[in-house]
């Protein structure tokens, strides 16, 4: 099994991977954009009844004056056990979108920053011929010792998934669909030869 090698900023950059060097540019696009993430994966279900759809009857519980209890329409008004909740949560969309322009930019911060860290390597190829997981953890221990690692390929075959399916700390994602958060989460990122233009792609500005 061949080594994996070290990404520079100048194998990168050959690569036609856009880097950003600036320390400041980038870390909101970033920031927004993890936000993003997070919020879109909010369901936003939570459900609160009002005083109208609580099960209850509408009648007046006393009369109006004369009891020298305070005035009281029905049984269903909030400060009553079993009332409609005021100002209780409602369904909503937590949905936060962020630009295509933002996204780029954000995703070759995150990769620039993870090749100065040198968490980055290539790879020529990821695969597990026989689907077992003892195989798998045998084949990136050669490239890795690390807990947190993440292979990004342009794409896996059905016995290498299988091999790494039970493994949480250790995945395999596609290059088309490897997030920032999937890159920042990871110790060490594994990219194989053949993914490395679409990641070109990802970072491009046009």
């Amino acid at each position: 099994m061949p080594k994996a090698k070290q990404i520079s900023l100048s194998d990168a950059s050959n690569a036609g991977i856009t880097l950003i060097e600036s320390s400041q540019k980038g870390n909101q696009a970033t920031y927004n954009l993890i936000l993003a993430y997070r919020n879109n994966r909010r369901t936003g279900s939570a459900c609160a009844k009002t005083r109208a759809e609580v099960r209850g009857s509408g009648r007046k519980i006393y009369r109006q004056k004369g009891t020298g209890n305070a005035r009281h329409g029905d049984r269903r008004a909030p400060i009553f056990v079993g009332g409609g909740v005021a100002f209780g949560p409602r369904p909503r969309s937590y949905e936060k979108k962020v630009s295509k322009r933002e996204r780029k930019l954000a995703f070759s911060k995150v990769l620039t920053q993870l090749i100065q860290e040198g968490a980055i390597f290539t790879i020529p190829q990821f695969v597990i011929e026989d689907g077992k997981t003892k195989t798998f953890l045998a084949t990136l221990k050669q490239f890795s010792e690390a807990k947190n690692v993440l292979v990004v390929s342009k794409g896996f075959d059905e016995m290498t998934y299988l091999s790494a399916r039970n493994i949480k700390e250790k995945r395999l994602v596609l290059s088309s669909e490897v997030t920032i958060e999937d890159l920042l989460l990871a110790e060490v990122v594994l990219f194989t030869e053949e993914s490395l233009p679409e990641i070109a792609t990802r970072t491009n500005k046009k």
